[in-house]
């Protein structure tokens, strides 16, 4: 475990901070600290930042709501750069996108991984509030539960299926359809897919063993 005298603070008494979604990897932000927004920062588990043009500590949040919650604090292998794992409360960026970096430059070929779950969701989420006509997923709201459910079901069979039959190439598109799916019910009961990988978080921490038949 390091102490806060291991960070090489700058000329001015800074340190860069990168803010990081603790669910999905996803940058967020990137903004400074002096020491009291670290000790700050560590003492409440509430993001702390300071202002260079303000010339002030700001608590991420203040104003906006726009929260972050701190699951972990890291430190760079030269110590001159800090890294949040975050909760983040709503949008990160000031612009009201969820990450400050939303402006692509160039792009030399496409990314996969857990966040593109998070954009399902938002697409997911925006259908419910703002209904389009011929969306599957507002037919699937307009539907309701049991429809849902019905569909999670007939996914699952199908994935089944695939297995069976051996054919990979049919279990990742089996795979994908359940995997809608179950965002759709989750969105439609109003549960958070954090919570889930929370679950899964901390059934990957603490591994449970006993015998199995």
């Amino acid at each position: 475990m390091i102490d806060i005298k291991d960070v090489k603070f700058d000329e001015n008494g800074l340190v860069p901070a990168i803010a990081q979604s603790a669910a999905t990897g996803e940058v967020l932000m990137q903004a400074y600290m002096n020491k009291d927004a670290l000790e700050k920062t560590l003492k409440t588990g509430q993001a702390h930042y300071y202002s260079r043009s303000r010339k002030k500590l700001w608590r991420k949040g203040e104003e906006s709501g726009h929260t972050q919650s701190v699951v972990s604090v890291l430190l760079d292998c030269d110590g001159d750069s800090i890294l949040l794992k975050v909760d983040q409360t709503g949008p990160a960026c000031h612009t009201n996108n969820p990450t400050c970096f939303y402006r692509e430059l160039k792009a030399f070929g496409e990314a996969y991984g857990a966040g593109v779950l998070y954009d399902i969701v938002k697409t997911i989420k925006d259908r419910k509030a703002q209904p389009e006509a011929g969306s599957y997923t507002n037919y699937l709201f307009d539907k309701g539960v049991d429809k849902i459910c019905k569909k999670v079901g007939e996914e699952a069979s199908e994935t089944i299926i695939a297995a069976k039959n051996k054919d990979n190439n049919e279990l990742a598109n089996e795979i994908g359809d359940l995997i809608f799916h179950l965002l759709v019910l989750c969105e439609n009961q109003g549960l958070d897919i954090s919570e889930v990988f929370k679950v899964l978080s901390e059934r990957h921490s603490a591994p449970r063993k006993r015998e199995y038949k």
